[in-house]
C-alpha cells in the first residue's frame, strides 16, 4: 500500500507527465472566441526513469503543500513549495506549482522564472513546458509560448493540453490556421472532447478551405486548456 502511494507522490514531485485557453484573435481571421480554460491547480507528474525516489518526508510535505494550494491557502503553499524546491533541487513539481501560484496572482515575471527553473530541473516534464507556455502567452510572447508547447509535445507526444494550447496560439496569435487545425484535431483525438473544440475545428476547416460552410452557424468554441496542482494540471 505504501509503495503505491509513495510512487504516485513521487510522480507529482518530479514534475513529469500529466498536468493541464486564451483571449480574442489578433489577426485578420474571422472572430473566434477563445474557449474558456479550466482553472490551473497543482500538477501531478511522474519522474523520469533515472530520477531517484524522494524520501517519504519530502513526499508528505509535497502532498501537504498541494493540499494547501487546492484549499486556497496560497501563501502557506508558496512557502512550502519554496522550501521543497531548495531542499530537493532534482524535482520540478515544486517550481511548477510556484509558477501556477504566481500566475494566478498576476505575478507573471515570477511565474516565468519559476517555470523556467522547473524545465531546467527536468527538461522532460511536459507539464512544466505547458505551464511555461501558458505564462508566456499571457505575457504576449506568442512565438515563445508556441515553442514551449512544442517542447511539451516533444517530451510527451500524447500530452493533450499542449496540443490544444499550441493550436490556440497558432490560430489566434500567429496566423497559422492550417497548423492550428492539425494540433486541435490531435487534441480532440487524445482527449475525446466534442464541444467546444469540434466547433473550432469545423470553423478552421471552413477557413482553410477543407470543408463547405455548415448549414447552421456554429456555436462559440470554448477556450484552451491550462494545468492543475503538482499532482495534476492546474
Amino acid at each position: 500500500m505504501w509503495s503505491r502511494v509513495s510512487s504516485n507522490a513521487a510522480q507529482r514531485l518530479a514534475g513529469v507527465g500529466l498536468a493541464a485557453l486564451l483571449a480574442s484573435a489578433c489577426h485578420a481571421a474571422p472572430p473566434v472566441k477563445e474557449p474558456p480554460a479550466p482553472q490551473s491547480a497543482p500538477v501531478a507528474v511522474p519522474p523520469p526513469p533515472a530520477t531517484p525516489e524522494p524520501p517519504p518526508q519530502a513526499l508528505a510535505d509535497f502532498d501537504h503543500a498541494v493540499g494547501l494550494m487546492r484549499a486556497g491557502n496560497e501563501s502557506q503553499a508558496e512557502a512550502q513549495f519554496h522550501e521543497l524546491a531548495l531542499a530537493y533541487p532534482s524535482f520540478a513539481g515544486p517550481d511548477i506549482n510556484l509558477g501556477i501560484l504566481y500566475r494566478k496572482a498576476g505575478r507573471l515575471v515570477e511565474s516565468e522564472q519559476a517555470l523556467k527553473a522547473a524545465t531546467a530541473r527536468n527538461a522532460t516534464s511536459a507539464p512544466a513546458w505547458n505551464e511555461l507556455g501558458v505564462t508566456l502567452r499571457l505575457r504576449g510572447e506568442f512565438p515563445e509560448a508556441a515553442a514551449a508547447y512544442e517542447h511539451a509535445i516533444a517530451a510527451d507526444a500524447n500530452y493533450a493540453p499542449a496540443h490544444r494550447n499550441l493550436g490556440v496560439v497558432l490560430d489566434l496569435y500567429l496566423g497559422d490556421p492550417e497548423r492550428a487545425l492539425t494540433e486541435l484535431e490531435r487534441y480532440q483525438e487524445l482527449s475525446k472532447e466534442e464541444k467546444p473544440v469540434s466547433v473550432w475545428i469545423a470553423e478552421l476547416k471552413q477557413r482553410t478551405g477543407q470543408k463547405k460552410p455548415p448549414s447552421s452557424p456554429p456555436a462559440t468554441p470554448s477556450a484552451p486548456a491550462a494545468a492543475t496542482p503538482s499532482g495534476e494540471s492546474l
